[in-house]
This record gives C-alpha cells, sequence and structure tokens, in this order.
C-alpha cells in the first residue's frame, strides 16, 4: 500500500498582501476590538475559541456593536459570497484588521475557529488570509447509543455500551462531546438504536409504552449474542434491571430536547437511525410485535416516527435499515413495510409541519438502490424532504486501503441522487491512532459527485466515556478527548482534505509543548500505518470477521474454536482487493513456477511493516514526555501499535514461509518459519505488556467477545507448534 505523503506547505490561500504588522492599529491597546453579526450561538462559540486564543497571545478583548469601524476583527456573514458554498469561509486581511467572511451562521463560527487556530499557532502577527469551503458537505459520526437495556443498540451486549449507559444521561458528556465535534467541523451525530422509541417519546396512541427510568442489566452475559441484534431481550436480560438513573419520560424528552438544542447552537445536527424490524421496550403491549405482516406494529411505528418529529423540533432527520430482523421476507415486503412506517411517518410530519426541512436516509442494506428509491419517490417529490441513501463504503474497515471497490455497481445506480458513506472503524479501539496522510487519501478517493457527505464510528464500540485507563482521569476522559487527533483527522480532512501535514504538525507543537513535532508526527503516522497495512493484507470484511488489535474474529471465520487467527489462518485468508497486496496461495504457486506479479508479495508486506514499525520506534528514542500526562499516554500507544506491527510481520513471513514449505517440502522453509514465529511471540508479549501497561484487560466485545491478550498468548504459541508439525 502507497500513501502519497501530501507536501509541508503552507495550507492557506493567499487573498490580501499587507506589509503591515497584523492588528498595528491596536498595540498600543489592551484589548483586541471585535464587532460584526456575533448573536448567532455558533457564532458565540466560535467567540469563545476566539477570545481564548487572543488571551493567551496576552490581549485582551472586548466586543463592540455591530460592524463598528474602530473594531480589530469583524465578523460578517454573506450568503451572495459567490465564492462561498454552504458553511464556507474567508478571512481577509485589510491594513491592520481582520474579516472574517462566512457564508452563512456556520460558515462564520468556522472562520472565527480557523481564526483562533492560526492566533494560537503563529501570534497575532502571523495571521494569514485564506479561503475554504467544505468538501463533504455533512460531516458526522456514527454513534451505537446504549439508552437502556430495554431501548438497546447493536452493540449493547459489551463492556463499551454497558459501561457507558448511564453517560447517554449526562448532559455534561454531550456539551463536551458536541464542543469537540464543531472544533474538528463535523456537523451531525447519527443516533444508532434497534429502537429508541420507547425511551425518547410517548406517542399518544400508545402511552404506556414510554419507559420511566434508565436501566441496565445486571444479567450474566453470555460471550456471544446474535449478530443481528436480536436476543437481547431475552428473559433473563430483563429480569436482571439496575436502574442507573431515575427519569420520567416527560424528563427524558426535555432532556434530548436540550441535547438536540446544545447541537444545533454548535452546527451539530442530529438524526436517528433504527435496525427492523425491533420492538424492544414494548413488552408486547397493544398487541405489538416484531411481525412485519402485524398491521398494529405498523402503525405504532409510523406514528413513532412522526411524534418523534414532534417532540424534538430540532431532530433533522431520521434513517432505517432493513433486513436484520425481517426473517424471510423478500425485498418487496420489507420496503413495503418501511415505507408504511418511516415514511409514512415522516410525510405525515412534514405535512403537518411544511415549513420545517425532513432529512429521510434510507441504508442500502441487503436491498436494491432503484427499487428503493421508486418506492419512496412520494418523499423524493416532497421539496421539505431529503432523500438520501447510506452506504457502508469500506465494509466494517476503513484502515484496509485507501481505495475500496464495494460501491462501485451503487454508484452507477444511484446518479440523480446522494448517498451519506457509511465509514466504519471496528479496528482502532484501545490506541491513539493518527495517519493524516492515509485520512486524506482515502477522503479524497471517495466517489464525490454522488457524495452528499459522510458519518465515522463503529458497531463495535461506543464513544463515549473511555473505561481501559489503569490511570484515569476523574471523570474519565471522554473518548473523542483521549483519541483527539484521531477524531479530528476525519473532520477537518472531511472538510478540507487540503489541510497540509505541516498544519498538522504546529497543532501537535500546541498540543504538546516542548516536544519535537516534527518527530512526534512522523512516529504517530507510522505506528498508525500498522493498521491498513496489516488488515489490507489479512482482510475479514466485517467487524465480526477480524479485530487487528486482538488477532481475533468470531470462531467460525477463524475456522477454529478460539477465534484467534492462527497462521493457518494467515495463509487462507486473502488481501483486500484494491490493497495491492499478493495473498500467499498465490505467491507460493508464482515462487514455484518461476512466475511473476505485480502485486507485493506477502514478504515484501512483512518487510514494509518492519520498515514502518522501526521508523516510529527510532523517533520515539529522541522524543520525551517529561510530566505531560496526556503525551506519556500517546508516545506508549505509538509504542504498543509499533510492537503490534512487528508481531504482524513476522507472523505474515513466518506463515508464508510455511506455506512454502508445504508447498516443497524444503526445511530450509520449516526452519525459517520457526524463527519468524518465534520472533512474531516475542513481539506478541512486547505489545501485550506494553498495552496492559495502561489498559484494563481482558474487554468484552460484541463482535468478537473476550479480548483477553494473556490468553491469546496461549494461541499465539500455537503458531510455533503448527509450524513444527509442518
Amino acid at each position: 500500500m502507497k500513501i502519497a505523503q501530501a507536501p509541508l506547505l503552507n495550507p492557506f490561500i493567499p487573498l490580501m498582501c499587507s506589509a503591515l504588522c497584523l492588528f498595528s492599529c491596536s498595540t498600543k491597546q489592551a484589548d483586541i476590538k471585535i464587532s460584526g453579526e456575533l448573536a448567532p450561538p455558533p457564532v458565540q462559540f466560535a467567540l469563545q475559541e476566539l477570545t481564548s486564543a487572543i488571551q493567551l497571545a496576552g490581549k485582551g478583548v472586548l466586543q463592540l456593536e455591530n460592524n463598528d469601524s474602530k473594531a480589530d476583527i469583524t465578523f460578517v456573514i454573506r450568503s451572495d459570497d459567490e465564492r462561498l458554498k454552504p458553511e464556507g469561509f474567508s478571512i481577509e486581511k485589510v491594513g491592520g484588521t481582520i474579516k472574517v467572511i462566512g457564508a452563512d451562521v456556520a460558515g462564520a463560527m468556522y472562520g472565527g475557529m480557523e481564526l483562533a487556530e492560526q492566533i494560537r499557532l503563529f501570534g497575532l502577527a502571523g495571521v494569514e488570509a485564506t479561503l475554504q469551503n467544505p468538501y463533504m458537505e455533512r460531516r458526522g459520526t456514527k454513534f451505537n447509543i446504549p439508552l437502556d437495556m430495554r431501548s438497546p443498540s447493536y452493540s449493547d451486549a459489551s463492556d463499551a455500551a454497558q459501561k457507558n449507559i448511564p453517560t447517554m444521561w449526562d448532559f455534561s458528556f454531550w456539551q463536551g462531546y458536541i464542543d469537540n465535534l464543531a472544533r474538528y467541523r463535523y456537523n451531525f451525530i447519527s443516533l444508532w438504536s434497534l429502537h429508541p422509541f420507547p425511551s425518547m417519546v410517548k406517542v399518544p396512541d400508545y402511552p404506556d409504552i414510554a419507559l420511566q427510568d434508565v436501566q441496565r442489566s445486571t444479567v450474566d452475559w453470555q460471550e456471544y449474542y446474535h449478530l443481528h441484534g436480536t436476543g437481547l431481550d431475552a428473559p433473563d436480560i430483563l429480569a436482571n434491571p439496575q436502574t442507573v438513573k431515575q427519569m420520567s419520560i416527560e424528563e427524558k424528552m426535555a432532556f434530548w430536547q436540550k441535547v438536540m438544542k446544545y447541537g444545533k447552537d454548535h452546527n451539530v445536527d442530529f438524526y436517528v437511525v433504527t435496525w427492523n424490524i425491533f420492538v424492544n421496550g414494548t413488552a408486547g403491549q397493544y398487541g405489538i410485535t416484531d411481525a412485519i405482516d402485524n398491521p398494529i406494529t405498523r402503525d405504532y411505528f409510523r406514528k413513532s416516527v412522526k411524534q418523534m418529529f414532534v417532540t424534538y423540533p430540532d431532530l433533522a432527520g431520521i434513517g432505517l435499515t432493513t433486513g436484520e430482523n425481517m426473517g424471510d421476507a423478500g425485498f418487496e415486503e420489507k420496503e413495503d413495510w418501511a415505507f408504511e412506517t418511516y415514511a409514512q411517518g415522516v410525510l405525515d410530519a412534514a405535512e403537518e409541519m411544511p415549513d420545517r426541512h425532513f432529512t429521510f436516509i434510507h441504508r442500502q442494506h441487503q436491498a436494491g438502490a432503484l427499487a428503493i428509491a421508486e418506492k419512496f419517490k412520494p418523499l423524493r417529490d416532497r421539496d421539505n424532504i431529503e432523500f438520501l441513501f447510506s452506504f457502508k463504503y469500506a465494509a466494517a474497515h476503513v484502515f484496509s486501503a485507501t481505495q475500496q471497490h464495494f460501491h462501485q455497481k451503487f454508484v452507477e445506480d444511484i446518479k440523480g441522487m446522494k448517498t451519506i458513506w457509511t465509514l466504519r472503524n471496528d479496528d482502532v479501539y484501545h490506541f491513539r491512532w493518527g495517519a493524516p496522510d492515509f485520512v486524506r487519501e482515502f477522503i479524497s478517493n471517495i466517489p464525490h459527485e454522488v457524495s452528499r457527505g459522510i458519518y465515522y464510528g463503529s458497531d463495535q464500540w461506543v464513544w463515549g466515556r473511555e473505561f481501559l485507563m489503569k490511570d484515569p482521569e476523574t471523570p474519565r476522559q471522554l473518548e473523542i478527548v483521549k483519541h483527539w487527533y484521531h477524531w479530528m483527522l476525519w473532520g477537518r480532512l472531511g472538510y478540507n482534505p487540503q489541510l497540509s501535514n505541516e498544519r498538522f504538525i504546529q497543532i501537535l507543537q500546541d498540543h504538546y509543548p516542548g516536544v519535537a513535532a516534527e518527530k512526534l508526527f512522523a512516529a504517530w503516522q507510522d505506528a498508525s500505518m500498522i493498521y491498513p497495512i496489516t488488515t489490507g493484507f489479512h482482510w475479514g470484511p466485517l467487524d465480526f470477521q477480524w479485530y487487528i488489535e486482538a488477532c481475533k474474529s468470531r470462531p467460525a471465520y477463524a475456522q477454529n474454536e478460539t477465534g484467534f487467527h492462527d497462521v493457518n489462518r494467515f495463509i487462507s485468508l486473502p488481501p483486500h482487493p484494491k490493497s495491492g497486496f499478493q495473498s500467499i496461495p498465490d505467491f507460493v504457486a508464482m515462487t514455484t513456477s518461476n512466475g511473476s506479479s505485480e502485486l507485493s508479495s506477502p514478504l515484501a508486506v512483512a518487510t514494509q511493516l518492519h520498515a514502518t514499525a522501526d521508523k516510529a520506534l527510532l523517533n520515539l528514542e529522541t522524543l520525551a514526555a517529561g510530566e505531560n500526562k496526556a503525551l506519556q499516554a500517546t508516545l506508549q500507544d505509538i509504542r504498543t501499535m509499533a510492537y503490534l506491527g512487528k508481531y504482524y510481520a513476522h507472523k505474515i513471513a513466518g506463515a508464508t514461509q510455511l506455506a512454502l514449505y508445504r508447498k516443497t517440502q524444503d526445511q530450509t522453509y520449516q526452519d525459517q518459519a520457526l524463527t519468524e514465529l518465534t520472533q512474531a511471540l516475542s513481539y506478541w508479549e512486547k505489545y501485550t505488556a506494553a498495552a496492559m501497561t495502561q489498559n484494563i484487560n481482558p474487554l468484552w466485545t460484541n463482535r468478537v467477545g473476550y479480548v483477553d491478550w494473556i490468553q491469546i498468548t496461549e494461541w499465539v504459541k500455537g503458531d510455533i507448534e503448527i509450524a513444527k508439525a509442518g
């Protein structure tokens, strides 16, 4: 896999030049004067960021009346500026003053945050003019939300969900989460749930379904639950409730109204997306079942969808997936159900609220795009409804290859329509990741002409508060704070993929004062590339088929009883089709027949992993964290990821040598396999020791079960025995 590194160039587009020093008119004054269109809440948020930056630069801040001629910084919203797209902005320097021009309120907010960042990085005198427009219009997060054991998400059978059920009802969490999303240029959150309605609305015709309080189960959970999300309402789960917060349904609705309003004030919209047909939380009341032909269920869903919009004036849209729990129903029957429930509910709301804009998202999953488009034409024909597809762009692993292949027919089918691409990270949970070159190239390769945007997130993880650190902050950090660089990269590069590595180095320098930022940037990027190189070579498309941090999947896909991907599975599992990597069987066949290939051989992949891991470790030798706890944890994660890369490098080489031995019976190959796999064990032990220095072990996940690094070490040893047996 080759990633083209962006040049270390200044990312800004100069608009005006001035020989005068910035703020030359105010250098003798105590305050920087700011005026203009400051009243909208998103601009107020940017003003907070700007004020903090100016104060760090040693100045005070004074807000003046609108468009005061004495202002040093002026905010202007100019919807008729032909240079700017929605959410675009420019920063212009005129003499010793600055003008922040937004195409709209969101653009003014982003312009203010860009100005604040420049002041933090370069000082008051170093601000440069720029013009930026969003590359992806919608930039959001996929958030599997564990509302309650009676309103579960797909991820509920896991530590990540169970630890975070109380967090979902903590307003301070959503404040911090939304603040950071806005800083990183995200503009929406999609909350994914099996059946959220009982925890979020009170439907007039079905009032007894509304759930009081917030509960989780204290059941002795099984390791594995059904991959389609069924079974989370099993009697033993529901029979062991623990109330984690006392709330009436009225208080719950007020809570989410407040959360969505806070999002709106930061240019972060909310969507709710469901899997179907699930009726968790209804307890069989009113005759509701999950049967697709139940007319009461259809009526209940239709009215619940409408009630979501009635209850939440700031809810931007709703979406659905068909197929998970629809049994043997055919395509037409599934889509008829989806139309009569979700679509009709949205149409009802749109009819009642003609001045409101609604977004309807239909995930293209186990269904055909053209037929869906025809079925849902009444929505597409409404002026106040935007119909969007959703498509899982890289299956469950964006960290596999910068080019993907699943979408090709889909793109042909939806010409003239738009989609939001689901970008799934079911790879990186434990460690702080950061490779901007990979993210930049990945986003740039997404088919732009049919793109409405992206949402980025996981099915095997809940990005609430972290719960794994042995020496945690109090309260525990938000995951988006712990993994700040990771989340910033996907948001900022989704908005502007031309943002340069030089800017990221400057941001790292600001975030970790005193560190050699260039070396930190390089070490972090090199170690992070372990993920796409390894998963590009060893490709299990879905979340339950491969989890790199544990070398594990569900047992059936590993073709053994443990789920561990042993050396045999590394031989048999092919690479990602767009990785540029050659499979081990193909390499063996080529080698023994004196053939050739343009693909990178398995041994070349191993060499590439060694090189990137070694470069990261070399840079770490000269990086010191001092007393900076956050930097200490980051450097430890970089080291841990590098050791993981060394493990996979030796394992891939060992698997290749073993396959050559099996084909040729040449003892040299078996000896080399044993040497490589012995080294692999050594680095696995280094990896797990480094990981457990600051992470709790084991971890229970909902897709690959228990991740116990100590137990897995025994399975790693088993690779050596496999090689000895030939």
